[in-house]
């Protein structure tokens, strides 16, 4: 690894427990209610529940580190203003000492502070920076508590109020590395066959030398990882299988950082989108060397989303049969991924589609799929049989699924026409599948000649 200055460089993310699925960060949004119906809106406090501080050194004083904090809350329909956070440090007292950014008030103890947060959003964002620094003479491993409260103008009400006690951070004194990543910016429309040099450096923000370096990396499989260095192995991607399609990488590194000191990897680290790239994501995280624990992991990890400028075709196909009153037949159908690109949901782990199976009239299904549910809409006809059928949460090119519906003949209706409906969805869009002719089709029993 090669250092640089430590001014170049200052996680849902998903990286920490990457593994298989990627988990991933909730969407806050309004609630559809019939009308009439009372509308509710929560107002939540954001806040971490542990900080880690660096012991103060013997002479002189520790390093400032940041806390982010804000407020969100739920309802979309509604608009909330003057958002305002309490911030209660008197649980510090001779562990840590906080200095207040400009929007907050502190009273004349300076123990306690009501901060503006202005309009408060339905996702969060961070909207209070305070800076945290262990108090002199403060041993590691002690520990105190921040508290907060919150309340704002709006929801129904007129006034929101967070619960209480449902946020506090617990700042603990400690001593090692700290390693961190600086945050990648995502990006979108990029052209398959495209390269892109990861944004891949770390600072070591701790009192203490991390003696050597850990990285795992996980790239979705729209993207080939195209530098190998000979200290990292390399797996996948494996299409097909239980999890999703991906390649996982480990990697062990001799080099020292020191408090202070920025590190990049030995070379550029570059990706290739493939030919069937869409949503794609690279994630990322490092770790000190040997045995030794970091000192915050908040920022060990990071996600970084790259949106090919590419489509998928999905489609469904039907069938037709014969048979006569208390005949078994298969009418079933089949689900294909035309390409040229994949689509997971590998933030969410949703399915990438929806099917729903209206039956032929005068039949009645005797062996259903495992993947297929009985189902109910507004507006469906109880005469009629519904069932709502998944696919995976990822879908490759030309993937094909069929879906062997074992249907009972009570009667005979000529051109008994079964309906089938195809519901693409994926993380952040549904505008992957351009085609939406091929997103419906018929399954017909005893069509006439």
């Amino acid at each position: 690894m090669s250092s640089v200055s430590v001014g170049r460089v200052l996680r849902r993310g998903a990286c920490a427990g990457a593994v298989g699925a990627l988990a991933v960060a909730g969407l806050g949004s309004g609630v559809a209610l019939a009308d009439g119906e009372a509308q509710s809106d929560q107002l939540w406090i954001q806040a971490p529940y542990e900080q880690a501080v660096t012991v103060a050194p013997d002479t002189g004083t520790a390093q400032y580190r940041s806390l982010a904090l804000g407020l969100y809350h739920d309802n979309a329909g509604f608009t909330v203003t003057e958002g305002r956070l309490t911030v209660d440090v008197s649980g510090l007292a001779g562990i840590a000492e906080v200095a207040w950014p400009g929007n907050c008030t502190p009273d004349d103890a300076g123990t306690v502070a009501v901060c503006d947060t202005g309009t408060v959003p339905t996702r969060y964002s961070a909207q209070v920076q305070l800076k945290v620094r262990a108090a002199a003479g403060a041993a590691v491993g002690a520990q105190g508590a921040i508290e907060y409260s919150a309340e704002a103008t709006g929801g129904p009400d007129g006034t929101l109020t967070a619960p209480e006690g449902s946020a506090e951070t617990f700042v603990t004194v400690g001593s090692g590395p700290d390693l961190g990543i600086g945050a990648p910016q995502d990006v979108s429309g990029v052209a398959p066959g495209t390269g892109l040099t990861v944004p891949f450096s770390v600072t070591n923000t701790g009192n203490e030398t991390a003696h050597g370096l850990s990285v795992r990396m996980w790239a979705t499989y729209g993207l080939d990882v195209v530098t190998r260095y000979p200290q990292c192995t390399y797996t996948g991607p494996d299409g097909g299988g239980e999890y999703t399609p991906m390649t996982y990488v480990t990697c062990s590194f001799d080099t020292d950082v020191a408090p202070g000191a920025t590190v990049e990897l030995p070379e550029p680290l570059r990706l290739a989108v493939t030919d069937h790239a869409l949503y794609e994501r690279f994630d990322y995280e490092v770790q000190p060397g040997g045995d030794t624990t970091d000192l915050d992991g908040s920022d060990n990890g990071r996600s970084w989303h790259i949106d090919a400028d590419n489509t998928a075709d999905f489609a469904v196909r039907g069938t037709e049969v014969s048979g006569a009153a208390g005949d078994t037949v298969t009418a079933g159908f089949r689900f294909v991924n035309r390409g040229p690109a994949w689509v997971g949901n590998v933030a969410s782990g949703d399915p990438v589609a929806v099917i729903d199976y209206y039956l032929p009239a005068g039949t009645t299904a005797t062996s259903v799929p495992d993947t297929c549910h009985t189902a109910w809409t507004s507006g469906d006809d109880p005469a009629v049989g519904h069932y709502a059928c998944t696919l995976p949460m990822w879908a490759e090119p030309d993937l094909k699924v069929g879906f062997p519906f074992q249907l009972r003949i009570d009667r005979v209706v000529p051109d008994a026409t079964g309906r089938v409906v195809l519901h693409p969805h994926a993380d952040g869009s549904r505008t992957f599948d351009p085609n939406s002719k091929n997103d419906t089709a018929k399954v017909v029993v005893n069509p006439s000649a």
